[in-house]
């Protein structure tokens, strides 16, 4: 019989490292089945682990006649940063592995929770800058856009971190962010710069657009946790509403001031040929990495499945197979090179993946239906945001896909395939070897 003082203990670690992993955007499956592992670990069994978009739940019965003991935590506190994220991910597999103890394993995690980070703040805006140039050359643009997705996605960076810093809701953030994007398309315009308003605005905004938060939300809805699903779709939706909020209210200020912008086509992709598209997409990817604070010896490999992803994507595109078809197909090849470098480099396969498929625009079409709908546009916002859907549904099926591939020819067996309770994005998918630690 556990002694109430262990499981207490175990709780807390197992409900600490699943606040750590849900805040940093990993899966509701992923959070439920590490907080299983390290409770199991541990040497606890007869307990249950419950995932929501904002409260974790983690309860044990000893006896059939006796109270379970119950404790919760509350996440608050959202920030990608897939350096404490990776350092996690090693430590719930060291603890899998027996090679770390509960209490060795609480101070650890204090370690990592309460250690800052070795690389500069300023480098974090800088490489959200890179990836807004990398996308301008995803979309086509030539330099200027491209310098003008730099500078904005710069000090976009910039005004959310000060906001931030005041305490501002996210939906300002991202008002404030898509107004300062417009402007600064009205400047370029009223200088006789000769590019597209449409093609600026939207390389300017991708960093505020939710698109990642979309397809977090489509792969809780498959792996079975549809509220949390609901609560991350209303994030995503909120976020781009206030975006889209920024961007009229700058259209609007700009027709005040007498600048024209002409006729604007919101959300509008015009993508480049398969090599630059592939370039566009490594350097994207990897800079989003690096912002993230991402392991330098992991931005070469998602460079490299990025480019691959992209380009599979353009040259279906190419062929008419259909936006959906083609995202699909593109993020079942990142599913499955992310699941094999991951193993390679010693990262969560989520890092890779999510970095990789930020090239490939998921939240364009959702601003796109969105703005539409908010012009009257009707039946064109109306099948935007179909097209959204869809796609949103072919990424994450289709990277989950690839980790169904992927897993059981890297297991190299039937018998172990049957041992898999699913794909994990985030830590191992169960516990090997279990010993029981105080």
């Amino acid at each position: 019989m556990t002694a109430p003082t262990d499981v207490y203990k175990t709780l807390d670690l197992a409900l600490r490292i699943g606040e750590l992993l849900l805040s940093s955007g990993a899966g509701a499956a992923d959070v439920s089945a590490q907080m299983d592992n390290v409770a199991r670990a541990c040497g606890l069994r007869g307990h249950s682990a419950d995932v929501t978009f904002t409260e974790l739940a983690m309860s044990h019965q000893s006896q059939p006649d006796e109270p379970a003991l119950i404790q919760l935590r509350q996440v608050r506190q959202r920030q990608v940063d897939y350096e404490d994220l990776t350092l996690v991910d090693h430590l719930v597999r060291d603890l899998v592995a027996g090679t770390v103890g509960r209490d060795d394993a609480a101070t650890r995690l204090n370690r990592i929770v309460s250690s800052g980070h070795a690389r500069p703040r300023w480098s974090v805006t800088f490489g959200l800058g890179v990836m807004g140039a990398g996308v301008g050359v995803v979309l086509g643009g030539n330099w200027v856009v491209v310098l003008i997705a730099f500078v904005a996605a710069s000090c976009i960076d910039l005004i959310q971190r000060g906001m931030t810093r005041s305490r501002w809701p996210a939906f300002y953030q991202q008002m404030a962010g898509g107004f300062f994007a417009t402007m600064l398309a009205a400047t370029v315009a009223s200088l006789g710069v000769a590019v597209a308003p449409s093609r600026v605005i939207t390389a300017s905004i991708v960093l505020l657009l939710a698109g990642v938060s979309f397809l977090g939300a489509i792969q809780d809805a498959l792996t079975g946790f549809p509220l949390t699903a609901n609560a991350r779709i209303l994030e995503a939706i909120i976020a781009t509403a206030g975006a889209i909020a920024g961007v009229s209210g700058g259209l609007t200020f700009a027709r005040v001031l007498g600048i024209g912008l002409g006729t604007l086509d919101p959300g509008a992709i015009h993508l480049a040929a398969v090599p630059l598209m592939a370039l566009g997409s490594a350097v994207a990817a990897a800079a989003y990495a690096f912002s993230s604070y991402v392991h330098y010896r992991a931005l070469l490999p998602i460079a490299v499945v990025a480019a691959a992803g992209a380009a599979l994507f353009r040259v279906g595109v190419q062929h008419q197979v259909g936006v959906a078809w083609a995202s699909g197909v593109a993020a079942v090849l990142i599913g499955v090179l992310s699941h094999y470098a991951a193993a390679r480099i010693r990262v969560p396969a989520l890092v890779l993946v999510t970095a990789a498929i930020v090239p490939l625009l998921p939240g364009l079409s959702i601003y796109r239906g969105l703005a539409l709908f908010g012009v009257g546009g009707g039946s064109g916002g109306l099948l935007a945001m179909f097209t959204a859907a869809a796609t949103a549904i072919a990424l994450s099926a289709g990277v989950i896909l690839g980790q169904y591939v992927a897993q059981p020819v890297a297991l190299e067996g039937r018998k172990r395939e049957r041992k898999l309770a699913g794909p994990r994005l985030v830590g191992p998918p169960t516990v090997r070897a279990l010993r029981r630690r105080r």
